[in-house]
């Protein structure tokens, strides 16, 4: 669907018109083929923000479908991949306990499509009875972030507190379309996410592209990427971009008597607002957030006391396609549960709601053993500017109190931060819905023809240097 002149680029428009109450209820119960079958009744005579909402919520519908490909009898062949003893009956067992994400579609329990995983940290009992895999690539990561972030502690204790260590990154990202995909001769439209100009990443620059890119967006773009056209072939179509970039740890000795906001600040003003759908104050997240503030008055002390509730109560668990949250924060809020951008959203809203500026940052976490997507929050008080906040990091699941203390504040660096805001229309901005209308960590792409999701294209980010800025000058 392309989106009209007023709705370009815009990711928030589809909560502004409300569904026709019969399609409302047929989704609520589950009943995707009869919705649809409605909806596609609808839109011959629907007009301008009702017909973009019907036709988004076709789009969600086939994201429903796609994000839950698995039967039961299929799960339970995917779960004994990992639990060999598991036996057939155990399945409905693990359903009616909650290990097991699910939806009922057209009246059949379907899986979803990352349920494993999610199910060791639904149940932790089941890692007991887990096959081991790849333990020591894990530990060695593992002890490379913590080598880093105690270094960062101690070099910004010497020198006062703010932005040290930098590394310098040089890094390949690709986006292939496959064959077939969009037909021979069509052009193709892409975006790559690329490193903003900012105190965690003070250079970027890249290096080489093919094709050259049609526009780069600017440095301090709110979602920047790189723009590409390219003609699709036989055997699809292909962009690529090296880059490097310099990214720095970060950490401050806040003393909290110091600590303040600007009510009458920019930053205070743009920072603490609402962003619906996902950053809303609805009744049950100002509730929450009153009760987990209390009386406290103090904005840094506030942050902390938000900072303790996520990292205590919500668990970490890999999510659906995020167009298919309503309200991401209440979600998170309500259920415990979440992958670290949701995290990171219930805390930018908690912030906000408490008075406290705090705004989304999200790329890759970079670690030289073992990277992959990420997002994160910072919140600000004066006069420290803005500090860093890794609620899924820091959770206190992972058993280590260094995490806790230190991703409250602090950012070991490893880091790759192409966004400082969700939901930002590109530039230039996407004609067709975005397969991620809220954050761009592997970028998107579109035809003539509309999005292309994640199944008709490949994404690869591939690190090919790392080193330390200081050891390359010597």
């Amino acid at each position: 669907m392309r989106l009209g002149e007023s709705e370009r680029g815009n990711e928030l428009w589809f909560a502004s018109a409300p569904l026709p109450k019969a399609v409302e209820e047929l989704l609520r119960r589950g009943e995707l083929s009869r919705a649809e079958g409605e909806i596609l009744k609808l839109l011959p005579a629907s007009t301008g923000a009702e017909r973009v909402r019907l036709e988004f919520e076709l789009d969600r519908i086939a994201r429903w479908r796609y994000e839950f490909p698995y039967t039961l009898d299929q799960g339970f062949e995917e779960l004994r991949k990992l639990i060999p003893d598991l036996e057939r009956g155990e399945v409905a067992v693990l359903l009616e306990r909650g290990c097991l994400d699910h939806a009922v579609i057209d009246g059949e329990v379907r899986l979803l499509r990352r349920f494993v995983p999610n199910a060791f940290w639904l149940c932790p009992e089941l890692k007991g009875r887990r096959k081991r895999g790849r333990s020591e690539l894990s530990r060695i990561a593992k002890l490379a972030l913590r080598d880093r972030a105690q270094r960062v502690l101690e070099a910004a204790k010497r020198v006062g507190g703010g932005y040290v260590l930098p590394l310098r990154y040089r890094v390949r990202a690709t986006v292939s379309v496959k064959p077939g995909a969009v037909p021979e001769g069509e052009l193709v439209r892409v975006w790559i996410p690329l490193p903003r100009v900012s105190g965690l990443h003070p250079e970027v620059r890249v290096l080489r592209a093919e094709p050259q890119p049609r526009r780069v967006a600017p440095e301090d773009h709110p979602q920047r990427t790189a723009y590409f056209e390219v003609e699709a072939g036989r055997e699809g179509a292909r962009c690529e971009i090296e880059y490097e970039f310099v990214a720095r740890g970060f950490h401050a000795e806040v003393d909290p008597r110091e600590a303040r906001v600007d009510e009458g600040s920019e930053v205070y003003e743009l920072y603490t607002a609402e962003r619906p759908p996902h950053i809303a104050f609805t009744p049950y997240l100002r509730e929450l957030a009153q009760r987990i503030v209390g009386g406290e008055r103090n904005p840094y002390l506030k942050a902390r006391r938000i900072w303790e509730w996520i990292t205590s109560n919500v668990r970490y668990t890999y999510a659906r396609d995020y167009a298919l949250y309503d309200c991401i924060s209440e979600y998170v809020a309500r259920e415990r549960r979440g992958d670290c951008g949701m995290q990171a959203i219930l805390f930018i809203t908690l912030c906000r709601i408490a008075g406290v500026p705090a705004r989304w940052e999200s790329g890759w976490y970079m670690n030289p053993v073992g990277y992959g997507m990420h997002d994160w929050a910072q919140f600000y008080v004066e006069p420290y500017g803005w500090l860093y906040a890794d609620p899924s990091f820091g959770g206190r699941r992972h058993g280590e109190e260094w995490r806790t203390e230190f991703y409250f504040g602090s950012t070991e660096g490893y880091r790759l931060a192409a966004n400082i805001e969700i939901s930002a229309p590109f530039d230039p901005p996407k004609r067709h819905f975005r397969s991620d209308p809220v954050d761009s960590q592997r970028g998107e792409v579109e035809w003539s023809g509309g999005n292309l999701y994640y199944d008709k294209w490949d994404f690869e980010l591939k690190l090919l240097e790392v080193e330390s800025v200081e050891e390359a000058e010597e």
